[in-house]
Protein backbone atom coordinates (compact mmCIF):
# COMPACT_ATOMS: atom_id res chain seq x y z
CA UNK A 1 0.00 0.00 0.00
CA UNK A 2 1.40 3.37 -0.75
CA UNK A 3 1.78 6.00 1.79
CA UNK A 4 -0.63 8.42 0.45
CA UNK A 5 -3.26 5.84 0.73
CA UNK A 6 -2.42 5.51 4.59
CA UNK A 7 -5.17 6.94 6.43
CA UNK A 8 -2.72 6.03 9.76
CA UNK A 9 1.50 6.64 9.22
CA UNK A 10 3.25 3.87 10.43
CA UNK A 11 6.92 6.05 11.60
CA UNK A 12 9.87 3.77 13.01
CA UNK A 13 12.02 5.42 15.63
CA UNK A 14 15.55 4.90 15.22
CA UNK A 15 17.46 5.80 18.51
CA UNK A 16 14.16 5.76 20.39
CA UNK A 17 15.45 6.19 24.08
CA UNK A 18 17.21 9.35 23.57
CA UNK A 19 15.67 12.81 24.07
CA UNK A 20 14.86 13.12 20.09
CA UNK A 21 13.56 9.60 20.52
CA UNK A 22 11.45 10.31 23.48
CA UNK A 23 10.43 13.60 22.24
CA UNK A 24 9.04 12.01 19.18
CA UNK A 25 7.10 9.76 20.50
CA UNK A 26 5.61 12.60 22.84
CA UNK A 27 4.27 14.38 19.89
CA UNK A 28 2.89 10.71 18.34
CA UNK A 29 0.88 10.01 21.36
CA UNK A 30 -0.98 13.19 20.57
CA UNK A 31 -2.12 11.80 17.84
CA UNK A 32 -3.03 8.58 17.93
CA UNK A 33 -5.60 8.50 15.09
CA UNK A 34 -3.19 10.14 13.01
CA UNK A 35 0.24 7.70 13.26
CA UNK A 36 1.22 4.43 14.60
CA UNK A 37 4.41 2.93 15.64
CA UNK A 38 5.70 0.35 13.65
CA UNK A 39 9.15 0.27 15.28
CA UNK A 40 11.62 1.28 18.19
CA UNK A 41 15.10 0.75 18.16
CA UNK A 42 17.49 1.71 21.43
CA UNK A 43 20.71 0.29 22.86
CA UNK A 44 21.36 0.55 26.26
CA UNK A 45 18.65 1.84 27.90
CA UNK A 46 16.62 -1.31 28.05
CA UNK A 47 14.24 -0.69 30.23
CA UNK A 48 13.00 2.50 28.76
CA UNK A 49 12.56 0.74 25.58
CA UNK A 50 10.38 -1.73 26.81
CA UNK A 51 8.44 0.54 28.92
CA UNK A 52 7.86 2.49 25.23
CA UNK A 53 7.38 -1.19 23.72
CA UNK A 54 3.94 -1.41 26.10
CA UNK A 55 3.26 1.98 25.18
CA UNK A 56 3.09 2.07 21.91
CA UNK A 57 2.81 -1.65 20.74
CA UNK A 58 5.37 -0.90 17.73
CA UNK A 59 5.62 -4.73 15.85
CA UNK A 60 9.41 -4.57 16.09
CA UNK A 61 11.97 -3.69 18.83
CA UNK A 62 15.64 -3.63 17.76
CA UNK A 63 18.91 -3.49 19.90
CA UNK A 64 22.38 -3.86 18.88
CA UNK A 65 23.74 -6.69 20.77
CA UNK A 66 22.60 -10.36 22.05
CA UNK A 67 22.42 -9.48 25.74
CA UNK A 68 20.62 -6.32 25.86
CA UNK A 69 17.68 -8.73 23.34
CA UNK A 70 17.53 -11.46 25.87
CA UNK A 71 17.28 -8.72 28.61
CA UNK A 72 14.39 -6.86 26.18
CA UNK A 73 12.56 -9.90 25.77
CA UNK A 74 12.52 -10.81 29.20
CA UNK A 75 11.08 -7.24 30.44
CA UNK A 76 8.14 -7.59 27.33
CA UNK A 77 7.60 -11.69 28.40
CA UNK A 78 3.67 -11.80 28.28
CA UNK A 79 3.37 -8.52 26.31
CA UNK A 80 2.17 -10.04 22.50
CA UNK A 81 2.63 -8.18 19.56
CA UNK A 82 6.31 -6.82 19.83
CA UNK A 83 9.27 -9.00 17.88
CA UNK A 84 12.40 -7.91 19.36
CA UNK A 85 15.16 -8.48 16.83
CA UNK A 86 18.92 -7.41 17.34
CA UNK A 87 22.18 -6.14 15.42
CA UNK A 88 22.88 -3.61 12.98
CA UNK A 89 21.40 -5.58 9.83
CA UNK A 90 17.81 -5.48 11.78
CA UNK A 91 18.02 -1.71 12.10
CA UNK A 92 18.75 -1.20 8.63
CA UNK A 93 15.39 -3.57 7.89
CA UNK A 94 13.06 -2.05 10.07
CA UNK A 95 14.60 1.57 8.59
CA UNK A 96 13.95 0.24 4.74
CA UNK A 97 10.52 -2.18 5.67
CA UNK A 98 7.93 -1.47 3.38
CA UNK A 99 5.55 -1.19 6.30
CA UNK A 100 7.06 2.27 7.34
CA UNK A 101 6.33 5.29 5.88
CA UNK A 102 8.50 7.27 8.13
CA UNK A 103 11.77 7.38 9.99
CA UNK A 104 12.72 9.34 12.39
CA UNK A 105 16.76 9.00 12.16
CA UNK A 106 17.62 9.77 15.40
CA UNK A 107 20.38 7.58 16.23
CA UNK A 108 23.75 9.55 17.57
CA UNK A 109 26.63 9.56 15.65
CA UNK A 110 28.20 7.42 13.38
CA UNK A 111 26.18 4.53 14.07
CA UNK A 112 23.06 6.30 12.15
CA UNK A 113 24.80 6.34 9.05
CA UNK A 114 23.96 2.66 7.19
CA UNK A 115 20.35 2.55 8.88
CA UNK A 116 19.52 6.24 7.89
CA UNK A 117 21.00 5.79 4.71
CA UNK A 118 18.86 2.58 4.09
CA UNK A 119 15.20 4.28 4.74
CA UNK A 120 16.84 7.02 1.78
CA UNK A 121 17.13 4.21 -0.36
CA UNK A 122 13.99 2.80 0.68
CA UNK A 123 12.56 6.28 -0.39
CA UNK A 124 10.65 6.99 2.79
CA UNK A 125 9.52 10.64 4.33
CA UNK A 126 13.13 10.45 6.91
CA UNK A 127 13.22 12.69 9.79
CA UNK A 128 16.94 13.73 10.10
CA UNK A 129 18.23 14.20 13.81
CA UNK A 130 21.55 12.35 12.85
CA UNK A 131 23.72 14.95 11.84
CA UNK A 132 26.64 12.43 11.46
CA UNK A 133 25.17 10.85 8.00
CA UNK A 134 25.66 14.08 6.43
CA UNK A 135 28.96 14.98 7.95
CA UNK A 136 30.27 11.56 7.46
CA UNK A 137 29.09 11.16 3.43
CA UNK A 138 26.99 14.19 2.44
CA UNK A 139 27.68 13.60 -1.66
CA UNK A 140 26.49 9.60 -1.04
CA UNK A 141 23.69 10.82 1.12
CA UNK A 142 22.26 13.20 -1.15
CA UNK A 143 23.00 11.44 -4.03
CA UNK A 144 20.67 8.54 -2.64
CA UNK A 145 18.22 11.12 -1.60
CA UNK A 146 17.65 12.35 -5.12
CA UNK A 147 18.15 8.97 -6.83
CA UNK A 148 15.39 7.26 -4.52
CA UNK A 149 13.22 9.92 -4.37
CA UNK A 150 13.15 10.36 -0.71
CA UNK A 151 11.52 13.51 1.02
CA UNK A 152 14.33 14.73 3.78
CA UNK A 153 13.54 16.90 6.54
CA UNK A 154 15.73 18.63 8.90
CA UNK A 155 15.32 17.72 12.28
CA UNK A 156 17.89 20.01 14.13
CA UNK A 157 16.40 23.08 15.71
CA UNK A 158 18.27 25.17 13.35
CA UNK A 159 18.25 23.28 9.97
CA UNK A 160 14.15 23.15 10.11
CA UNK A 161 14.19 26.77 11.10
CA UNK A 162 16.27 27.10 8.02
CA UNK A 163 13.81 25.09 6.13
CA UNK A 164 11.32 26.72 7.47
CA UNK A 165 12.43 30.38 6.10
CA UNK A 166 13.90 29.19 2.77
CA UNK A 167 11.37 29.25 -0.47
CA UNK A 168 8.81 26.27 -0.58
CA UNK A 169 10.42 25.81 -4.00
CA UNK A 170 14.19 26.30 -2.70
CA UNK A 171 16.48 25.60 -5.59
CA UNK A 172 19.69 27.02 -4.20
CA UNK A 173 20.95 30.72 -3.17
CA UNK A 174 21.02 32.28 -6.50
CA UNK A 175 17.40 31.18 -7.49
CA UNK A 176 16.14 31.66 -4.15
CA UNK A 177 18.36 35.43 -3.40
CA UNK A 178 19.88 34.07 -0.50
CA UNK A 179 22.63 35.89 0.82
CA UNK A 180 24.18 33.92 3.77
CA UNK A 181 21.97 31.57 5.95
CA UNK A 182 22.77 32.24 10.02
CA UNK A 183 23.44 29.41 11.78
CA UNK A 184 22.41 29.85 15.65
CA UNK A 185 23.90 28.75 18.49
CA UNK A 186 23.62 29.02 22.35
CA UNK A 187 27.15 28.64 22.57
CA UNK A 188 26.93 26.34 25.48
CA UNK A 189 27.67 26.00 28.81
CA UNK A 190 30.71 28.06 29.28
CA UNK A 191 30.03 30.51 26.69
CA UNK A 192 31.55 33.12 29.46
CA UNK A 193 33.61 30.97 31.45
CA UNK A 194 37.02 31.98 31.39
CA UNK A 195 39.27 30.41 28.65
CA UNK A 196 42.57 29.20 31.20
CA UNK A 197 39.50 27.28 33.29
CA UNK A 198 37.91 25.45 30.61
CA UNK A 199 41.15 22.35 31.19
CA UNK A 200 39.59 21.57 34.42
CA UNK A 201 36.00 21.30 33.74
CA UNK A 202 34.31 17.99 34.37
CA UNK A 203 31.98 16.34 32.07
CA UNK A 204 28.80 16.88 34.20
CA UNK A 205 29.88 20.92 34.26
CA UNK A 206 30.35 20.41 30.37
CA UNK A 207 26.83 18.29 30.02
CA UNK A 208 24.67 21.24 32.23
CA UNK A 209 23.06 22.62 29.12
CA UNK A 210 21.92 25.99 30.03
CA UNK A 211 19.08 25.38 27.62
CA UNK A 212 17.87 22.55 26.23
CA UNK A 213 17.68 19.06 27.29
CA UNK A 214 20.03 16.57 25.61
CA UNK A 215 22.31 13.39 25.72
CA UNK A 216 25.35 13.32 26.92
CA UNK A 217 27.64 13.00 23.90
CA UNK A 218 25.81 16.10 22.53
CA UNK A 219 25.66 17.99 25.32
CA UNK A 220 29.78 17.77 25.14
CA UNK A 221 29.68 18.72 21.52
CA UNK A 222 27.88 21.60 22.21
CA UNK A 223 29.50 22.64 25.21
CA UNK A 224 32.76 22.42 22.69
CA UNK A 225 30.93 24.11 19.79
CA UNK A 226 31.80 21.24 17.21
CA UNK A 227 28.00 20.34 17.13
CA UNK A 228 27.75 24.02 15.49
CA UNK A 229 30.85 23.23 13.27
CA UNK A 230 28.91 19.72 12.83
CA UNK A 231 25.94 21.14 11.66
CA UNK A 232 27.61 24.01 9.22
CA UNK A 233 28.93 20.79 7.53
CA UNK A 234 25.01 19.32 7.47
CA UNK A 235 23.63 22.90 6.39
CA UNK A 236 25.89 23.04 3.76
CA UNK A 237 24.36 19.67 1.93
CA UNK A 238 20.88 19.85 2.95
CA UNK A 239 20.78 24.04 1.10
CA UNK A 240 23.48 23.50 -1.16
CA UNK A 241 25.58 26.42 -0.04
CA UNK A 242 29.04 27.14 0.21
CA UNK A 243 30.41 26.86 3.54
CA UNK A 244 31.32 30.49 2.86
CA UNK A 245 27.89 31.11 3.10
CA UNK A 246 26.76 29.63 6.25
CA UNK A 247 27.83 31.96 9.39
CA UNK A 248 27.22 30.90 12.99
CA UNK A 249 26.07 33.54 15.44
CA UNK A 250 25.90 32.70 19.11
CA UNK A 251 22.28 33.88 20.47
CA UNK A 252 22.03 33.06 24.15
CA UNK A 253 18.72 32.85 24.89
CA UNK A 254 18.15 29.90 22.42
CA UNK A 255 15.08 31.70 20.94
CA UNK A 256 16.08 32.43 17.43
CA UNK A 257 16.90 28.99 16.08
CA UNK A 258 18.38 30.57 12.84
CA UNK A 259 17.74 32.95 9.86
CA UNK A 260 18.52 33.45 6.35
CA UNK A 261 19.37 36.86 4.83
CA UNK A 262 18.33 37.91 1.56
CA UNK A 263 20.39 39.79 -1.28
CA UNK A 264 17.41 42.52 -0.87
CA UNK A 265 18.44 42.85 2.77
CA UNK A 266 15.83 40.71 4.39
CA UNK A 267 16.22 38.19 6.90
CA UNK A 268 13.71 35.94 7.98
CA UNK A 269 14.07 34.07 11.39
CA UNK A 270 12.05 31.15 12.90
CA UNK A 271 11.52 31.28 16.38
CA UNK A 272 10.29 29.55 19.18
CA UNK A 273 11.00 27.87 22.75
CA UNK A 274 13.73 25.82 23.00
CA UNK A 275 11.78 22.15 23.01
CA UNK A 276 12.19 19.55 20.30
CA UNK A 277 8.66 19.05 19.59
CA UNK A 278 8.56 22.07 17.29
CA UNK A 279 10.54 20.87 14.45
CA UNK A 280 9.86 17.01 15.04
CA UNK A 281 6.02 18.14 14.86
CA UNK A 282 6.45 20.76 11.85
CA UNK A 283 8.20 17.76 10.14
CA UNK A 284 6.15 15.02 10.59
CA UNK A 285 2.89 17.06 9.49
CA UNK A 286 5.03 19.12 6.93
CA UNK A 287 3.51 20.87 4.91
CA UNK A 288 0.87 21.21 7.26
CA UNK A 289 0.75 22.17 10.52
CA UNK A 290 -0.21 20.33 13.80
CA UNK A 291 0.07 21.01 17.94
CA UNK A 292 2.93 19.59 19.33
CA UNK A 293 2.81 20.42 22.76
CA UNK A 294 4.89 23.06 22.83
CA UNK A 295 3.84 26.23 24.79
CA UNK A 296 3.38 29.24 22.78
CA UNK A 297 6.23 32.10 22.71
CA UNK A 298 5.55 34.76 25.30
CA UNK A 299 7.77 37.69 24.06
CA UNK A 300 7.10 40.30 27.05
CA UNK A 301 8.51 37.20 29.60
CA UNK A 302 11.67 36.89 27.43
CA UNK A 303 12.54 40.64 26.89
CA UNK A 304 15.50 40.58 25.13
CA UNK A 305 17.44 39.08 22.14
CA UNK A 306 20.98 38.84 21.87
CA UNK A 307 23.69 38.08 19.34
CA UNK A 308 27.10 38.02 19.40
CA UNK A 309 30.26 36.71 17.19
CA UNK A 310 31.42 32.94 18.50
CA UNK A 311 35.44 33.38 19.97
CA UNK A 312 37.28 30.52 18.00
CA UNK A 313 39.68 30.68 20.83
CA UNK A 314 37.19 29.57 23.47
CA UNK A 315 35.88 27.16 20.79
CA UNK A 316 38.41 25.70 18.69
CA UNK A 317 36.05 23.12 17.20
CA UNK A 318 34.25 24.62 15.61
CA UNK A 319 37.27 26.39 13.76
CA UNK A 320 38.18 22.85 13.05
CA UNK A 321 35.03 22.16 11.58
CA UNK A 322 34.91 25.05 9.56
CA UNK A 323 38.23 24.01 8.34
CA UNK A 324 36.76 20.61 7.25
CA UNK A 325 34.08 22.01 5.49
CA UNK A 326 36.15 24.20 3.39
CA UNK A 327 38.41 21.59 2.45
CA UNK A 328 35.45 18.69 1.97
CA UNK A 329 36.52 15.54 1.26
CA UNK A 330 37.46 13.18 3.57
CA UNK A 331 38.17 16.00 6.04
CA UNK A 332 34.24 15.99 7.30
CA UNK A 333 34.82 12.17 7.89
CA UNK A 334 37.58 12.43 9.74
CA UNK A 335 36.66 15.44 11.75
CA UNK A 336 33.62 13.47 13.05
CA UNK A 337 35.57 10.27 14.15
CA UNK A 338 38.11 11.96 15.85
CA UNK A 339 35.56 13.74 17.55
CA UNK A 340 33.62 10.97 18.69
CA UNK A 341 36.67 9.02 20.49
CA UNK A 342 37.85 12.13 22.13
CA UNK A 343 34.32 12.90 23.67
CA UNK A 344 34.30 9.58 24.87
CA UNK A 345 37.50 9.30 26.39
CA UNK A 346 36.45 12.59 27.85
CA UNK A 347 33.39 11.33 29.39
CA UNK A 348 35.20 8.47 30.89
CA UNK A 349 37.79 10.83 32.84
CA UNK A 350 40.95 10.15 30.46
CA UNK A 351 41.18 13.54 28.99
CA UNK A 352 40.22 17.21 29.95
CA UNK A 353 38.08 18.90 28.42
CA UNK A 354 40.54 21.38 25.99
CA UNK A 355 42.41 18.34 24.79
CA UNK A 356 39.01 17.20 23.02
CA UNK A 357 40.76 20.19 20.42
CA UNK A 358 43.80 18.83 20.06
CA UNK A 359 42.83 15.21 19.39
CA UNK A 360 40.75 16.00 16.41
CA UNK A 361 43.64 18.36 15.17
CA UNK A 362 46.04 15.80 15.34
CA UNK A 363 44.00 13.57 13.39
CA UNK A 364 43.16 16.35 10.79
CA UNK A 365 46.82 17.34 10.65
CA UNK A 366 47.36 13.36 9.38
CA UNK A 367 44.42 12.71 7.27
CA UNK A 368 45.14 12.84 3.44
CA UNK A 369 42.04 15.33 1.53
CA UNK A 370 40.67 13.13 -0.90
CA UNK A 371 37.15 12.58 -2.35
CA UNK A 372 35.16 9.69 -0.88
CA UNK A 373 33.03 8.17 -3.57
CA UNK A 374 31.54 5.04 -2.15
CA UNK A 375 30.29 4.05 1.49
CA UNK A 376 33.58 1.41 2.07
CA UNK A 377 35.74 4.66 1.10
CA UNK A 378 33.47 6.78 3.77
CA UNK A 379 33.71 3.75 6.03
CA UNK A 380 37.22 3.49 6.07
CA UNK A 381 38.16 6.84 6.19
CA UNK A 382 35.88 6.68 9.74
CA UNK A 383 38.10 3.78 10.86
CA UNK A 384 41.37 5.05 9.88
CA UNK A 385 40.45 8.45 12.28
CA UNK A 386 39.70 6.25 14.82
CA UNK A 387 42.79 4.48 15.09
CA UNK A 388 44.56 7.64 14.99
CA UNK A 389 42.19 9.27 17.14
CA UNK A 390 42.89 6.22 19.64
CA UNK A 391 46.47 6.74 19.49
CA UNK A 392 46.43 10.43 20.21
CA UNK A 393 44.28 9.93 23.11
CA UNK A 394 46.88 7.01 24.68
CA UNK A 395 49.95 9.91 24.46
CA UNK A 396 47.92 12.25 25.71
CA UNK A 397 46.98 10.61 28.59
CA UNK A 398 49.83 9.01 29.21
Amino acid sequence: MSTAARAVQRVTVLGATGSIGVSTLDVLARFPERYEVFALTGQNQVALLAEQCRRFRPSYAVVTDETAGQALRELLRGHTGTEVLVGTTALADVAAAPEADVVMAAIVGAAGLLPTLAAVQAGKRVLLANKEALVMAGNLFMSAVAQHQALLLPIDSEHNAIFQCLPADYRGVAAAGVDRILLSASGGPFRTRPVHELATVTPDEACAHPNWSMGRKISVDSATMMNKGLELIEACWLFQVGAERVQVVIHPQSIVHSLVSYVDGSVLAQLGNPDMRTPIAHALAWPDRMPSGVDALDLFRIGRLDFEEPDLERFPCLRLAAGAAAAGGSAPTALNAANEVAVAAFLEGMLPFTAIAQVVETVLNSTDIVPLQSLEQVLACDAAARRRAGAAVANLAA
